[in-house]
């Protein structure tokens, strides 16, 4: 402990509170930079033990704290009278957190992570503050027996110390009145209180000023909005007055000779509330009501509309494409793009709607006393409308869309939970369609809901049933037909409903998280499978297995190919990762670190279904790829259509542009397979030289490949 603790009141101390050990240093190290004294606690209890022994001007105090937390501190700074001020200085912002403190009789609150500047600027207005104190205090003490002691506190009083004659008229004011509102008193004399006193607070300011009180209503607190020099601002103060009763006799209750009064500046105080109301109830980055807010609107309007037999509309918006220019252009981008809808949108509403940031990038709007169910649609197409324009920030041009829910009361639910679910599954119906649309709900997607749910529920079934299978369809050499490799997909043999591919429960297992198990049941099939085949003499083939987003999310997601390879003793060389153009525009500094170290491995990178996504050549740069794959949409269009050929040749051209391998899906014609060995596209994959098959059903295929034998499309089914 310095030497400076060891005398009260000398020097500027402060005691940081904080379990985080950089935290604290840091904050330590800034301080004391500003020329503070500065001692450190690491928890409640040891700081308890230093404030026992030695005294602190201020107290910096982090709230969340193993044993005893801030509040514990707290309340032994108030127990105790400790006469240290108390700054928290957490990370836990919530309103009702910030509230206990400030109620407990904390000066201030401050949010992790702090802006430098501002927390030493409220550090220094503390420490000012507790420094006037500190020498009112010590004055009192030193003019205790004077006889100038009451006019030295109430001259070099904080507060306002004020005098009012029966009219309401200034009789008396200390100088205090200058420094907080800047008049002088001498030009207050003889004015009405009316003068200082806001409009707002004029019935609070008569009650409390003018009245004739006595006994125990003889003094009053009022919080009143007192007008600064010039009118131009306002400041709040708490004052606490008392009517001045002149004792006729012992036995009168006296007579009324004014009020005398204290007012202390609350504004700061005030305005911290202020803001921990907004923050509580509204988006910071977009200023717009938050869900929370969004839903006591909601159950208000439910409410007039049942008393009132009206209709209201609830509607939820979701941006199409937001996430690829948050994940190409930046978070800040982004968020700027959604201040700059919030602001578009509010454009859209009329008197009574209420626009809300619902989360994301998703906005509902609450519209109250609709006509007809029609009406929200004219407003929904109106919302389109306003998102039609680009939205010109910096130097860029974004184009976003919307895919808009609606759901009308009391048709699409009578309660405030059955709106909202109703409206979000009407969004989400316009998503699946396409996008960048409307539709009001309507009872058929329940049915879908429901359908979601049921394949969720057997879908957890069939992993721990085992009803997965892992089927194989070969890769061949366009000129050769010769089998290089196998892609392994996913089927689900349903006990009840035969069959399912992919496309109906991969996107379910997605949502739900189930697609983990069902990757970790591929990855691992599939290199059992590889293995068995390498063992029967099948040793230069290659297998193609499809990973998700939220697979190459995973922190083990190296680790788990890793191992898996290992203990089936495979090399890198016999695996190809095939990924979407979407997952790699996910989070690009983290996928290609993860690709890079998959082909340090030897192990291939592949991206499916290639041209359907919203990556560019000059991404595509950046990463580890070895193979690119046509889409089969843009094969089956060869012949059929100009559009589809020359989509596929500037894909081929890319490729070759590149220096990557070429692997054309869904080949499932001569004319196809021909066009595409034209354009130089090295592999091909396609029922034109079989359809996935299981691994006990592949073995004429491997035969062949032992062989050195090209395979045509009468090998399978």
């Amino acid at each position: 402990m310095s030497a400076v603790m060891t005398e009260q009141g000398l020097g500027r101390n402060i005691l940081i509170v904080d379990d985080e050990p950089l935290q604290r240093d840091s904050l330590r190290q800034m301080i004391e930079l500003s020329g503070y004294q500065v001692e450190t606690a690491d928890s409640g209890e040891v700081a308890i033990g230093m404030l026992q022994n030695y005294c602190f001007d201020l107290i910096l105090l982090d709230l969340n704290m193993p044993g005893m937390g801030g509040f514990g501190v707290i309340d032994y700074v108030i127990e105790n009278q400790v006469p240290s001020k108390v700054l928290v200085v957490s990370g836990d912002a919530s309103f009702e957190t910030a509230r206990e403190a400030l109620g407990k009789g904390a000066y201030d609150f401050v949010k992790k992570p702090y802006a430098p500047d501002e927390l030493l600027t409220t550090i220094g207005n503390a420490a000012s503050k507790k420094e006037l104190e500190d020498a009112n205090h010590s004055m009192s003490q030193k003019l205790s027996e004077s006889e100038y002691l009451h006019r030295f506190i109430v001259d070099h009083s904080p507060d306002i110390v004020f005098m009012l004659d029966t009219d309401g008229r200034f009789t008396f004011l200390n100088d205090t009145i200058y420094q907080t509102l800047g008049f002088n008193k001498t030009e207050l004399i003889g004015q009405h209180y009316s003068k200082i006193v806001s409009n707002q607070s004029r019935d609070q300011a008569k009650y409390v000023f003018t009245e004739r009180r006595s006994d125990d209503r003889k003094s009053a607190n009022v919080e009143l909005k007192l007008k600064c020099r010039g009118e131009s601002e306002y400041r709040y103060f708490d004052t606490t007055s008392m009517a001045i009763m002149l004792q006729q006799s012992e036995h009168s209750n006296g007579n009324f000779q004014g009020t005398y009064g204290v007012a202390r500046d609350v504004t700061e105080k005030k305005r911290a509330q202020e803001l921990i109301n907004f923050q509580a109830y509204h988006d910071l980055l977009t200023k717009l009501p938050n869900r929370a807010l969004m839903e006591d609107r909601l159950s208000i309007a439910i409410s007039q509309a049942r008393r009132d037999k009206e209709n209201l509309a609830v509607m939820f918006l979701d941006l199409d494409r937001f996430k690829w220019v948050n994940d190409t252009m930046g978070h800040t981008m982004g968020d700027r793009l959604l201040q700059a809808v919030g602001q578009r949108l509010e454009n859209t509403l009329r008197k009574g709607d209420t626009l809300a940031r619902f989360g994301g990038d998703e906005f509902a709007l609450i519209l109250p006393q609709i006509s007809r169910p029609e009406d929200a649609g004219t407003i929904a197409e109106k919302v389109l409308g306003e998102l039609k324009d680009p939205f010109k920030i910096d130097e860029h041009e974004l184009y976003v869309s919307g895919s808009i829910g609606i759901a009308v009361y009391p048709e699409a639910g009578e309660t405030m939970d059955s709106l909202i679910k109703s409206a979000d599954l009407a969004m989400y119906c316009v998503k699946d369609r396409g996008k960048n649309g409307f539709e009001f709900f309507n009872e058929s997607m329940n049915e879908m809901s429901t359908a979601r749910l049921t394949i969720e529920r057997d879908l957890r079934k069939a992993l721990a049933n085992d009803e997965l299978r892992v089927c194989y369809q070969p890769q061949v050499n366009a000129n050769s037909e010769k089998i290089v490799g196998f892609e392994a997909l996913v089927r689900w043999q349903h006990a009840e409903n035969g069959l399912i591919f992919p496309d109906e429960f991969i996107p379910v297992a997605e949502e739900t998280g189930l697609i983990l198990d069902v990757g970790n049941f591929v990855l691992e099939t599939a290199c059992r499978d590889l293995a068995s085949w390498r063992a029967e003499g099948v040793e230069k083939i290659r297998v193609s297995i499809n990973f998700s987003a939220p697979q190459v999310d995973q922190d083990d997601f190296i680790d788990r190919i890793v191992d898996t390879l290992r203990r089936h003793e495979l090399p890198g060389s016999c695996l190809e990762v095939e990924i979407t153009e979407n997952i790699i525009m996910n989070d690009m500094s983290q996928v290609i670190q993860k690709l890079r170290k998959l082909t340090s491995l030897g192990i291939k990178i592949a991206i499916d279904d290639f041209g359907t996504g919203y990556s560019s050549l000059s991404y595509l740069q950046q990463f580890p790829i070895n193979t690119l794959k046509i889409d089969k949409s843009f094969v089956g269009s060869i012949h059929v259509n100009e559009g589809g050929t020359s989509i596929v040749d500037a894909i081929v051209a890319m490729a070759h542009g590149l220096k990557l391998n070429l692997i054309a899906e869904g080949v499932e014609t001569d004319p196809q397979l021909e066009y595409l060995k034209s354009l130089g596209c090295a592999e091909i994959q396609g029922w034109l030289f079989g359809k996935a098959e299981s691994a006990e059903t592949t073995s004429d295929i491997l035969d062949r490949i032992r062989q050195g034998g090209c395979l045509r499309g009468d090998v399978a089914a």
